[in-house]
């Protein structure tokens, strides 16, 4: 056998190897590049999202900021929901000091505009307010729900680092009573999701000026979020009237979904329970 042999035999062997590894190739690289595409989120127009929004009045009585709890550490790793927004919308990787806190970095505040480096400026606010859910279903939640609520780290769009001057002028108000001066369809479109996903209702004229602001901006999709379990607390058949609180059927209910104490000569609640104690207060 002749070098020329064995040299023309090797290199045929060497182009055979080397077509086999550019058929794996080829199929690995579509299985990789087909493997994000079957998990892409799902998009979803927010004409669909805010026709499936049940439209109510509100309920109006019984809030109290303290029946929402602030900030939880969900995955105890020590950093609490303000801390974990702050680093997840940093534009740069932030400086963290002792136990997770958040020193410095940069963050951009989607409500003005505005850039900040210190995380002291900024407020976490819920896009759509404690008081505002409450007022749209989370008065009947169970106090873990929301807990939930509260710390939605699930939804991007839920919790944002904004300036605190913006915040605060946005206060609890719905969108018809204050828009951002910045990224008006994203803020109308993820105030619809937000609701959607955790099925909060709207009143009419909140429904109309969503529909008008939304049509405007071409009915923007997003991608449909999931929808965590809701847990409500069992009310007796007796309806509230007036401004009062929703009446249950034990001061253990009651307590479990954040109302109470109610003192006698005050409170009209105040009547539905029993007074163990004779203090003149029940539910504490």
């Amino acid at each position: 056998m002749t070098h020329a042999t064995m040299s023309d035999r090797a290199r045929a062997g060497l182009l055979a190897l080397a077509a086999i590894a550019a058929l794996l190739s080829a199929l690995l690289g579509g299985l990789l590049v087909a493997a994000p595409s079957a998990q892409a989120a799902t998009s979803v127009s927010t004409k669909t999202l805010l026709g499936q929004l049940s439209v109510a009045t509100e309920h109006t009585g019984g809030y109290s900021r303290s029946k929402f709890t602030l900030w939880a550490d969900a995955d105890r790793d020590s950093c609490d929901t303000r801390e974990e927004v702050l680093r997840a919308e940093a534009l740069r990787r932030p400086r963290l000091g002792s136990s997770c806190k958040v020193l410095s970095g940069k963050w951009l505040s989607k409500y003005d505009g505005r850039t900040f480096t210190d995380p002291s400026k900024l407020d976490i606010d819920h896009l759509v307010a404690l008081n505002e859910a409450w007022q749209s279903g989370a008065w009947k939640w169970t106090a873990a729900t929301r807990k939930a609520y509260a710390n939605d780290l699930g939804f991007a769009n839920s919790l944002i680092a904004v300036s605190a001057t913006s915040n605060r002028s946005k206060g609890d108000r719905e969108p018809q009573n204050w828009m951002p001066a910045k990224s008006r369809c994203w803020y109308v479109a993820s105030w619809v999701t937000v609701k959607w996903r955790w099925h909060l209702k709207v009143n009419k004229t909140e429904k109309a000026y969503l529909t008008k602001q939304l049509s405007g901006c071409g009915w923007p999709k997003v991608s449909k979020p999931s929808r965590p379990a809701i847990r409500t607390t069992t009310i007796s058949s007796t309806t509230p009237t007036g401004g009062t609180d929703p009446r249950f059927d034990t001061c253990t209910a009651a307590k479990a979904a954040g109302y109470g104490p109610y003192y006698r000569g005050r409170d009209v609640e105040y009547s539905w329970y029993q007074d163990r104690d004779s203090d003149g207060i029940v539910c504490e």
